[in-house]
């Protein structure tokens, strides 16, 4: 059985990418998760308009919501964080509500591990599981949008800590 064949009967499609920066992983964690909330909307306010928790403290269990600005595709999407652990820098959180959904798509779990490198910088770890909905069949086209969302905004996180050296040494 081909792996397409064996991802479709499971309903799920994984994405995965890995990706290097030249700033610690200790730098990137602190900016990009454990104060993202703040940053990201500040850095890319064309992608986000806010981020928020609605429920809990943050951590794992807490229920986010993310708002797009006016003009977006997408409205907003509620988010689950599922693991913030800080001294292993994983950061994991499936998205379970909003119109980024689409009609195919049930959930969307995303992890990202950041591991120290031997250059001084650090490599990002990225996957996303898209879930789909009872017999919706996801193709590479349905999540085209996203797919690269998680290792973009790394990038974009990067650029600020570059241009930014001393933000959250």
């Amino acid at each position: 059985m081909s792996p397409s064949a064996l991802l479709s009967i499971l309903a799920i499609f994984i994405f995965t990418e890995d990706m290097t920066s030249p700033i610690p992983a200790s730098r990137i964690f602190k900016a990009m998760v454990l104060d993202g909330d703040n940053l990201i909307p500040k850095i890319v306010p064309q992608d986000i308009k806010s981020i928020e928790i609605i429920q809990g403290d943050g951590g794992p269990g807490s229920i986010k919501l993310m708002k797009f600005p006016e003009g977006y595709p997408y409205t907003y999407v509620k988010l689950r964080v599922d693991i913030l652990d800080k001294e292993n820098m994983i950061y994991a959180y499936v998205l379970i509500e909003g119109d980024a959904l689409s009609d195919k798509i049930e959930s969307v779990s995303n992890e990202m591990k950041l591991e120290p490198s031997l250059d001084g910088g650090c490599i990002g770890k990225f996957t996303s599981k898209y879930h789909a909905k009872e017999g919706a069949d996801i193709s590479e086209e349905d999540i085209k949008a996203g797919k690269h969302w998680c290792a973009d905004l790394f990038k974009v996180v990067e650029a600020y800590l570059l241009a930014n050296p001393d933000a959250y040494v």
